[in-house]
């Protein structure tokens, strides 16, 4: 069986630079190109590189770095001004354009990924043939209310640790990421140990937070960035693919936090992973393949 080929490249962003990297080629019999849209905001793809095994049955499948981490342009002195959700939305046009798989696509987007494709989706894009939200929750107020559920569920004595240090701000502290990473074995990735592909996002994203701190905050529970009151809520209705919503039984974000994406997307299912949190593609690698390729055959070719 001939090797998969794999090429690199950045796309030019404006002044920037979008790193991507395509596994599989395209041609006329080929089904839709899957983009794969990270979570962060200001991770990047690593974490999600095991979709490229989807790639095996002659699909295409694109992964990028989002602008200010990984490969792409890293803009460590930009405040909340500069990083904005419509500029990660003409950053995907961009690269779907640079990239000419913007007649015939289908979105992944995990966690913020999740939203941002949503929203992109909401826009009726003539070539969007379908829309997987996976681990996603619909509006950070609702995210918001569903942490202080999860964290008060934590062992005694840890959510008061988070507490005291987010209230005198010494977030960066030992003790805080030690008490954060009970929260994160439980909701965020529960394998030990965590995955080279999750840490290599994780590190990361530490060793470049600009994005992450600024949109999002310190943690995935305490979010104080310039997304604390983003929904995606509004547009959901307008989304006319069909749709695949994806979560984790043990999942930061809830089922309360992904409900409205199943009441409001026209076509859509649910598929919650029994064993996994916040990163099933990981957590139970064999059965997410088997749903993600089940859901992809069912999208017809665009007529390319």
């Amino acid at each position: 069986m001939p090797e998969t080929p794999i090429t690199k490249g950045k796309a030019p962003f404006g002044a920037y630079e979008t790193w991507y990297r395509v596994t599989g080629s395209r041609g006329r019999d080929r089904p839709p190109t899957l983009v794969v849209v990270h979570g962060g905001p200001g991770s990047t793809h690593d974490y999600l590189l095991n979709l490229s095994r989807l790639a095996e049955s002659g699909r295409q499948v694109v992964h990028y770095d989002q602008i200010g981490n990984g490969g792409s342009t890293h803009l460590p002195g930009r405040g909340s001004d500069f990083w904005t959700v419509q500029l990660f939305l003409d950053e995907l046009d961009n690269l779907l354009r640079h990239l000419a798989v913007e007649d015939d696509y289908v979105l992944f987007g995990h966690s913020w990924g999740g939203m941002l494709a949503a929203r992109h989706a909401a826009a009726r894009p003539p070539g969007l043939r379908g829309l997987v939200i996976a681990d996603s929750p619909a509006s950070y107020p609702l995210w918001l209310s569903e942490m202080k559920v999860l964290r008060d569920a934590l062992p005694p004595g840890v959510n008061d640790t988070l507490l005291r240090h987010e209230a005198a701000g010494t977030t960066d502290s030992a003790e805080y990421q030690e008490a954060a990473r009970v929260f994160y074995e439980r909701h965020v990735c529960r394998l030990t140990p965590w995955p080279r592909d999750y840490l290599a996002s994780f590190y990361e994203v530490h060793n470049d937070p600009t994005v992450y701190s600024t949109m999002n905050g310190p943690t995935e529970f305490h979010v104080v960035g310039s997304l604390r009151d983003w929904s995606v809520v509004d547009c959901c209705a307008r989304i006319t693919v069909p749709t695949l919503v994806i979560s984790g039984r043990h999942d930061e974000a809830t089922p309360a936090t992904v409900q409205p994406f199943l009441d409001l997307i026209p076509e859509v299912r649910g598929e919650i992973f029994e064993e996994s949190s916040h990163v099933p593609h990981l957590e139970e690698p064999e059965r997410f393949t088997a749903v993600m390729t089940d859901y992809l055959n069912s999208i017809p070719a665009g007529g390319r």
